[in-house]
């Protein structure tokens, strides 16, 4: 498992509390293990979150910027 962004380690510490119960909420199974096995703290394991979640938006927009142009052409 790779180590947090220092950028996503500075937004994970700047969180509230709701969001930082959201993301854990949403957070995998193994990156909760982490934690529990103390390998990484709740705030590495935000950023780690945060980073995954901001990498898969990118990847739907990419995705839905293709299906977009493949449906504008037929």
């Amino acid at each position: 498992m790779r180590k947090p962004d220092k950028d996503y380690l500075e937004k994970a510490a700047n969180l509230n509390e709701e969001d930082t119960e959201r993301l854990l909420s949403r957070m995998r199974t193994k990156l909760v293990r982490r934690i529990d096995d103390k390998i990484f703290s709740t705030i590495e394991a935000i950023a780690i979150q945060l980073e995954r979640e901001d990498e898969e938006l990118e990847e739907w927009r990419e995705n839905r910027v293709k299906l977009n142009e493949k449906f504008k052409d037929t």
